[in-house]
Order: C-alpha cells, then sequence, then structure tokens
C-alpha cells in the first residue's frame, strides 16, 4: 500500500516551506497557510520510519470536522479544505506553548503520578487514583512549544513569569481550552466515547485569538469507549481505548521511549496495517460516518490540482 509520507510542491505565490513531524506547510503569498497532512507518524517526538496509509485523510477530516463544530466557541485558523489531505488557513502569530486538558488520568500524567510525583505542571494531583480514573476535575497541564526536540512540561506560573505568554491572553486560552473540551466532551459522548485528555494550539492575529492546527483527532487526543468503562476501572482492568497511546506502548514494550541510544524497533507490514486499522476506527467511531477510502494511486497529483484550484480562487480575491 502506498501512503504519502513526504510532499515535494511548488505552488503560485509559494514564499516558504517547512517540515513539521507529520505535516508539510507551505506558505502562500505571506498570507495563506496549505497544510498538507502527510501519512507520517511521530511519538515521542520522533518520526517514525514508516508511514501509515490514511492516517493522514483521517487526520485532517477528523479536524476539519471539529474546527467547524467549535466555531461558535472560538475562531479558527481554517480558510478551506480543498483536499481530504490538505488545509488551507490564515497565518497566525502561534503562541509558544500547548494546552493540554486532561479529565482522567492518563498517559504521561499517569507516569508521572505513579512515579510518584502528586503535581503536573504545578497543578496539584488528589492521594488514592489509579491509572485511568477520573479526575475531581479537568485540569489544565500546558507544555513548550519546541521548534525541534521535545516538548516540555511547564507551569502556569512559570508561563507567566518567563513571559512567554500575557496574563490576559493566557486566561482567555484558559477559557477556550476548557470551553472547548466540554463540547468535545459532549460529542464524544454522543458517539459512546470518553475524551480523556487532549491539547489545543492557539495563534493570534492582531490582537485577535485563533484556534489553530488540529483537534480532537487521535494524534492529539486520547479517547476511552464509554460503555464497560466503570467495570473496567473496578476489577483493575486496562481500559479499550482510540488514540496514539497504543503505538507509544508498543514501542516502550519494544525498548523505544524516544531516549537517546534507543533504535526504533522495526515496524512490519502487519504492525503497519494495525495501526492504519486503528485510526480508521476512530474516524467512524467519532464521527458516525463511514471511512471512504481515498484512492492512493495519483494521490500526489490529486493534492496538487486541488490545492492549486483553491489558491487560485484565493488568490483571486
Amino acid at each position: 500500500m502506498t501512503a504519502i509520507k513526504e510532499t515535494n510542491f511548488s505552488f503560485p505565490k509559494q514564499t516558504s516551506f517547512y517540515k513539521g513531524k507529520v505535516r508539510d506547510v507551505y506558505t502562500i503569498d505571506n498570507q495563506f497557510m496549505t497544510m498538507v497532512v502527510t501519512d507520517r507518524i511521530s511519538a515521542f517526538d520522533v518520526v517514525l520510519p514508516e508511514a501509515i496509509p490514511f492516517k493522514g485523510q483521517v487526520l485532517n477530516q477528523i479536524a476539519a470536522k471539529f474546527l467547524n463544530a467549535t466555531r461558535d466557541i472560538v475562531p479558527n485558523w481554517v480558510i478551506d479544505v480543498p483536499d481530504e489531505m490538505v488545509t488551507i488557513g490564515r497565518i497566525c502569530e502561534p503562541f509558544k506553548v500547548e494546552m493540554v486538558v486532561r479529565g482522567y488520568l492518563a498517559g504521561h500524567a499517569w507516569r508521572e503520578y505513579s512515579a510518584g510525583r502528586r503535581s503536573v505542571c504545578g497543578v496539584a494531583l488528589p492521594e488514592g487514583l489509579k491509572e485511568n480514573d477520573k479526575l475531581p476535575e479537568p485540569i489544565i497541564t500546558p507544555t513548550t512549544k519546541a521548534a525541534v526536540g521535545h516538548d516540555e512540561d511547564i507551569s502556569k506560573a512559570d508561563i507567566l513569569s518567563k513571559g512567554i505568554v500575557s496574563l490576559e491572553d493566557y486566561e482567555q486560552l484558559e477559557k477556550y481550552t476548557l470551553a472547548l473540551y466540554a463540547r468535545g466532551t459532549e460529542m464524544a459522548a454522543e458517539r459512546g466515547l470518553i475524551l480523556v485528555d487532549t491539547k489545543y494550539e492557539f495563534g493570534k492575529v492582531g490582537e485577535e485569538i485563533f484556534l489553530i492546527d488540529e483537534i480532537h483527532t487521535p494524534d492529539s487526543s486520547r479517547y476511552f469507549y464509554a460503555e464497560g468503562y466503570a467495570e473496567r476501572q473496578a476489577n483493575h482492568e486496562a481500559q479499550k481505548q482510540l488514540s496514539k497511546e497504543f503505538v507509544r506502548k508498543w514501542l516502550i514494550e519494544n525498548g523505544f521511549q524516544g531516549k537517546e541510544g534507543q533504535s526504533v524497533p522495526l515496524m512490519t507490514e502487519e504492525i503497519i496495517l494495525s495501526i492504519s486499522d486503528r485510526y480508521i476506527e476512530l474516524y467512524e467511531q467519532i464521527t458516525g460516518d463511514k471511512f471512504v477510502k481515498n484512492e492512493l494511486a495519483n494521490v500526489v497529483e490529486r493534492i496538487e490540482k486541488n490545492v492549486n484550484d483553491a489558491l487560485e480562487r484565493l488568490l483571486a480575491k
């Protein structure tokens, strides 16, 4: 199967190109950002050597759905979604923090807690919790937004003291984050899911704050199945989940956590296809729509044509 690992387009009035962990970003006429969501996959801030078929399509389509469904809460960067793997939007000056919000003790927060720490990003956690327990209330545990290398936990106090974000802006980001999480939680519940944790990124155009990047995708979020959650917790069983955590766990079990000297384990075709299936499962579960697999032949040509057509319309305005 063919997966899009990287792109090398030259669009009209293209002024710059940036290759992120999983996205190829083209700046057009210094006013539009064309984001191609590739099939690359990252974990522990490392891009894995093999791409995952249909992953980019899944992420882009889920993000488009949720960005559209939250416009009443906060404006977002999207102008057009001309292709299943592409979003075109306004250029924003990004805040240098990611707003991570957690409703349950899972993933990184659990790893910190199980190591004996009772504070994550300056937020105190009660004693007596076990993995995947619901927290008394959602908490925000921000991270720095690293240009290279690993994102790092940071507290609200440090963000403010270091002048990374102003107090006024940060308080607004907190309000938006909790409101978005509440909406995501409601929409997940309608589909029989629990939105465990997720992250949001924001930017500014002038003095206006915009929601940027993707939201509520399996790359940025963790979901549990609601049915059987309480029973599994009571029996100290692992939760049935839809997220990228299963990729992280597979890597950990095979001796990789992104640390120096470690090598990514061999990604067999079976592993690659199983990851692809899990992404498609999440898409169908959370959207309620049947996933329609794009033809993998000529996908690069299709993307180029769709983007060129969209840019022609935008640049003519």
